[in-house]
């Protein structure tokens, strides 16, 4: 498909009324993402980036998180080698739930590959607690299909220092440091932590977004698809909220599929994505 189909297109889904495999890319669909992913081919997606509502942290009208189906269907839908990336975290209240370990292992228990477990450091959480301390992280688990990615786009970052050096190696049980000389590069693959301000700014600057309790920053999501897609390959986001997942994928030259079961942040991500084709 040429070009980019309007990002106001929405789609209602209904389970008995879509054929395997007719579904739309550059497109919303609102409906319930069991239902609307039921309905498609198996290994049709390349890269998932989501974060659930993972332990009740949130109200979404009402919405019951079935964890277990959702992770069945991610697994049939996604390609062999395809990425899921999955950001969660844990309730706290008087103790941690362990949600994000309890859904890594089903995920590895049904046939994905747990390929990375990494950390998004929320550089200005306000979140203070009086007897630990504050917690400032979640998981992004980087769940892969059939073995390891079919792709990985190292991001980089400068070194310190970079050109010939000499540098130790070889170093035996006596302890004596052999040199030899070497070049360092000058830039290395980042390491598995990210950090991201948090907030109007940090997170993005489209104010509509936070009419949705719980966004995630638009450079996590463009990192992870700059990471583990190409251009022209399938982003999906089936519990996309205020579409910050799709709007980068856009962005970045990647097809997306957006779900979600409120009509109201629906509409909040096709004015997101309204605004780019502007």
């Amino acid at each position: 498909m040429g070009g980019v189909v309007m990002a106001s297109t929405v789609i209602t889904s209904h389970a008995k009324t879509l054929r395997k495999k007719d579904f739309s890319v550059d497109t919303l669909y609102h409906g319930n993402c069991v239902a609307v992913m039921t309905d498609w081919s198996d290994n049709c997606i390349d890269l998932t980036v989501t974060s659930p509502p993972y332990d009740t942290l949130r109200n979404y009208e009402g919405y019951q998180f079935d964890f277990e189906s959702i992770a069945a269907e991610l697994l049939r839908v996604t390609k062999k080698g395809g990425v899921v990336v999955w950001v969660v975290g844990d309730k706290i209240n008087g103790g941690r739930t362990l949600t994000s370990f309890r859904q890594a292992t089903h995920f590895q228990e049904i046939g994905f590959t747990v390929h990375d477990v990494m950390i998004y450091q929320k550089k200005n959480t306000p979140f203070m607690r009086s007897n630990a301390y504050t917690n400032a992280y979640e998981l992004m688990l980087v769940l892969s299909k059939g073995g390891p990615p079919k792709t990985f786009n190292p991001l980089k970052a400068p070194t310190v220092r970079s050109g010939e050096e000499m540098l130790t190696h070889n170093k035996l049980p006596d302890g004596i440091n052999k040199k030899r000389r070497a070049t360092l590069k000058r830039e290395k693959t980042l390491t598995n932590i990210w950090s991201y301000a948090v907030g109007l700014g940090g997170t993005t600057r489209d104010k509509i977004a936070f009419q949705h309790p719980a966004v995630f920053p638009e450079r996590l999501a463009e990192d992870h698809i700059l990471s583990w897609s190409n251009p022209g390959e399938i982003v999906l986001d089936p519990m996309c909220g205020s579409g910050t997942t799709c709007k980068m994928a856009m962005l970045n030259e990647r097809r997306y599929i957006g779900i979600d079961i409120s009509s109201e942040y629906i509409d909040i991500a096709k004015e997101r994505l309204g605004k780019l084709l502007l």
